[in-house]
């Protein structure tokens, strides 16, 4: 007995030790991580560069509506050369927004507050509450993933708004009841759907995150009643802009299609860090830049084979992995396994959004903050080697390059950066145990 002792002994305490020396270098890691992200956004606060020209822009456009002008023409917006971009129905939601000239003055300091609230807003993974640890991540994941706060910070796009409204859209659609009961609060969960069709109604090309909504822990027919209400909260914008401001709509399409001449205009290969331009380039390199379809078909491969199909395995994989039922298409067995596993069902939802939103066509510098918004909701349920990659790899290598002074703007930093992180998530899903009894352990 003495000899099992001693050597269950030394056992024990040195997994003690182990822990112990684990939490050591974690807490290390995000102290070290958490002064970058407040260093860089100090470190920019102080740059003599006039920030805001996004607010500027949008709230000119809502004064030049205000005196009767169409603010889809550039020479009606004081003091900027840049175009409205969206729809003609925000020109009204966002007058309180712009009222007194507070948000152009104060930008910088209002962004602050509206990302903690972002960060505090933002659900667990089938948790009725959350630890402080866990806030703490998602508010460094929110600040610091990316870059995309500090690009919504300098510029002031409204990005900030689809931010906070897509952490309250995921607290509805994720909520977690004390029962574990997931059929409970449905009209909750429809508000939510029907808020996350209207933030992607903002920046259209972002629309395929919806379709993420399948893999709620619910019965079909309320999964895709869900969708079908996010898409008609998608569509309503467009369907009241198009009656309601008809006028207004025609200018817009006009701009967004080029038709008013010697202006800014938007357009989808205009510069930006996404798949579809890393296509371009790529074919550029091999001269078939010029030719459309093989550019679109090398974005759809390279969509497809570095994001969409391997998260589809993974998740077939993973229900595969469960006891099968008699009977039943793979359908109605991935139905039955994302009710039966509720929790990892929410964090393959929420997967499926970051994995959609990165594979969109245009996507901005400061469209990254929205992706930082669904990876601060899977951060803080990684274990220890994937947190550590995590904050490696999302938040600390993209603040060295940009406090070292080098820009990422016009590159495929971030992309790359988003890529990677979003193959941490997904190799730590895969990872993971499948068995319900397991789904609460992580270390």
């Amino acid at each position: 007995m003495s000899d099992v002792a001693r050597w269950l002994g030394p056992s024990v305490d040195m997994t003690e030790r182990r822990n112990t020396g684990r939490n050591i270098w974690l807490s290390c890691l995000i102290g070290l991580t958490a002064l970058l992200v407040l260093g860089n956004l100090a470190s920019d606060a102080t740059l003599p560069v006039n920030y805001g020209w996004d607010a500027r822009v949008n709230c000119a456009a809502v004064d030049a509506y205000a005196d009767g002008l169409d603010p889809y023409f550039v020479k009606n917006l004081k003091g900027t050369r840049l175009s409205y971009p969206y729809l003609p129905v925000t020109l009204d939601v966002f007058r309180p927004v712009c009222a007194g000239g507070v948000l152009v003055a104060h930008h910088m300091g209002v962004y602050l507050v509206l990302a903690v609230l972002c960060g505090l807003l933002l659900p667990g993974l089938g948790r009725t509450r959350s630890s402080p640890r866990d806030v703490a991540l998602r508010l460094l994941c929110v600040f610091g993933a990316f870059l995309g706060f500090e690009w919504v910070w300098a510029t002031g796009n409204f990005a900030i708004l689809g931010g906070v409204l897509t952490a309250v859209a995921l607290r509805l659609l994720l909520r977690a009841t004390a029962s574990g009961a997931w059929d409970r609060g449905f009209a909750l969960r429809v508000g939510g759907a029907a808020l996350l069709g209207l933030v992607t109604s903002l920046k259209l090309v972002f629309c395929p995150v919806i379709a993420a909504l399948y893999f709620l822990p619910l019965p079909r027919a309320r999964k895709l009643v869900l969708i079908a209400v996010a898409a008609f909260g998608f569509a309503l914008p467009i369907l009241i802009s198009r009656v309601f401001y008809a006028d207004l709509f025609s200018s817009w399409l006009a701009a967004l299609t080029k038709q008013i001449p010697d202006q800014h205009a938007v357009e989808l290969m205009e510069t930006n860090p996404s798949l579809l331009l890393l296509a371009r380039s790529l074919m550029d390199q091999v001269g078939l830049g010029d030719s459309k379809p093989v550019m679109f078909a090398t974005y759809a491969f390279a969509a497809l084979a570095l994001v969409l199909v391997p998260f589809v395995l993974s998740v077939l994989r993973a229900a595969g992995s469960e006891p099968v039922r008699a009977g039943g298409l793979l359908l109605t067995q991935l139905d039955r396994w994302l009710i039966d596993h509720p929790r990892v069902a929410t964090r393959v939802t929420v997967l499926a959004m970051f994995a959609l939103y990165v594979s969109a066509p245009r996507l901005k510098e400061y469209a990254f903050f929205e992706l930082a918004v669904y990876a601060a909701v899977l951060i803080a349920d990684l274990p220890a080697l994937a947190l550590a990659a995590m904050l490696t790899v999302g938040l600390l290598a993209p603040g060295l390059v940009s406090i070292s002074g080098h820009t990422v703007d016009g590159g495929f930093i971030l992309l790359i950066v988003a890529l990677a992180s979003f193959w941490i998530l997904l190799l730590d899903f895969r990872a993971e145990p499948m068995r319900p009894e397991a789904q609460d352990v992580r270390s």
